[in-house]
């Protein structure tokens, strides 16, 4: 089955709002084995609407509409579908009621424009939407399958978990399975040379994603709905788990650094304190956005200014006036300070030139330090040459910093 996303929306056009409605079901229909090679924007125009509604069923099996189900003028995407059909629009008394009963829970009355919500193309599979007012629906004419639905995210997901995928699936008796193997620390020209003669298996397939300092490698099969996918990807996994070695750090879709150091620490029963300078609280907060957190950073220290170092973290002022505040003695002193005064098993601090202004010939802008004070006796500093703006020098630093500590881990529990 091909499948095409037709987003509406001026709002998306124009930028305002990015579309993370077509980013999580192109990411949840490659798993159903549904292909892709599409995906439309379009304003909140009926005749550009139906237009693109036209072009894409010309293409694809499957069109998914999102947005464009609201109350206003503007809002016509199920009636163009509708229209498209030539199937006439009918009061679905269902979601009617349900709508009613919406905004009786808010003590707000409906106004009569919100009715045409309710309003159905004849034939139509209805998808209750539970968490707004606008119903999605589903038409399924001479082997053309359109499913429409509403654009506010939370709104989108939910119905596409309860009543989309389900319907999607009674189609097809096969899926495709994906492993994700996360690598940090080696770019991505490297892993492509490491891994260049399996990207030839017909399967499972390989195919690398990178961001900023990271490279994911994404092992895919076909099978059966009910088959197990692994023992048709160990093989594969394993050749890459030894070609990477320490470089590959964990496994799964939404793998991080930040998670993967939380899980480990959580289970080690060990602590963590950060000492900050041109990070400015993101090494901290990346760790605090993870769930669990609070049983794994002790405090977070946000030594900006050059005096800070010295009068929080006891940095000596030595240091401070000879190599200065970006140097490894610093670094070291930084970690050191931070894990003292915590308490905690390990320190991670960061101090550097984050740019566009501030760079001498000795520190350029991009020169970074990240340093690990652990309680097992040893104290790590990395220098870093950060070719990048001033925003990614700055995650750069907060990915070298946690990798640091979690090479160290790696060589703790060998």
């Amino acid at each position: 089955m091909i499948c095409e996303i037709l987003s509406v929306g001026t709002e998306l056009l124009m930028g305002q709002i990015a579309n993370t409605d077509a980013q999580f079901i192109a990411r949840r229909l490659n798993a159903l084995g549904i292909t892709m090679h599409r995906q439309t924007t379009v304003g909140d125009n009926p005749g550009r609407v139906k237009q693109a509604l036209g072009e894409a069923l010309s293409r694809a099996d499957l069109v998914i509409t999102t947005g464009g189900l609201g109350p206003t003028e503007d809002d016509l995407t199920k009636e163009m579908v509708a229209e498209y059909f030539g199937l006439p629009l009918e009061m679905h008394e269902e979601s009617l009621a349900r709508i009613s009963e919406f905004f009786q829970s808010l003590n707000r009355p409906m106004r009569e424009n919100n009715r045409k919500q309710a309003l159905m193309p004849r034939g139509a599979v209805v998808m209750p939407n539970r968490k707004g007012t606008a119903p999605g629906c589903i038409v399924n004419q001479g082997g053309k399958i359109v499913a429409v639905l509403p654009g506010p995210p939370f709104e989108l997901i939910d119905m596409y978990e309860q009543a989309l995928e389900p319907y999607l699936l009674s189609l097809t008796d096969r899926v495709i399975a994906s492993r994700f193997l996360h690598i940090v620390g080696v770019g991505e020209s490297e892993v492509e040379t490491r891994l260049k003669d399996l990207f030839h298996s017909d399967s499972p397939t390989l195919a690398l994603y990178c961001k900023p300092g990271e490279v994911t490698a994404r092992l895919t099969v076909m099978c059966g709905r009910d088959e197990d996918p692994m023992p048709l990807m160990a093989p594969m996994e394993a050749e890459i788990r030894r070609r990477m070695g320490d470089a590959l750090y964990a496994e799964g879709f939404d793998a991080s650094l930040p998670k993967e150091i939380v899980r480990r620490l959580t289970e080690r029963g060990e602590t963590l304190a950060t000492a900050e300078s041109l990070t400015g609280g993101m090494l901290a907060s990346q760790i605090v956005d993870v769930p669990g957190a609070s049983g794994v950073l002790v405090e977070g220290h946000v030594t900006y200014a050059v005096a800070a170092k010295a009068r929080v973290l006891g940095v000596p002022q030595e240091i401070l006036d000879t190599v200065g505040p970006v140097s490894e003695a610093c670094a070291r002193a930084m970690a050191e300070g931070a894990r003292r005064i915590s308490g905690a098993t390990y320190a991670l601090a960061t101090t550097g030139v984050a740019g566009p202004g501030g760079g001498t010939e000795e520190t350029p802008v991009g020169t970074v330090f990240v340093a690990l004070a652990s309680a097992h006796g040893e104290t790590r500093v990395k220098r870093l040459a950060l070719k990048s703006d001033r925003p990614r020098v700055r995650s750069m630093s907060c990915l070298h910093a946690l990798n640091l500590l979690r090479l160290h881990l790696d060589e703790l529990e060998k």
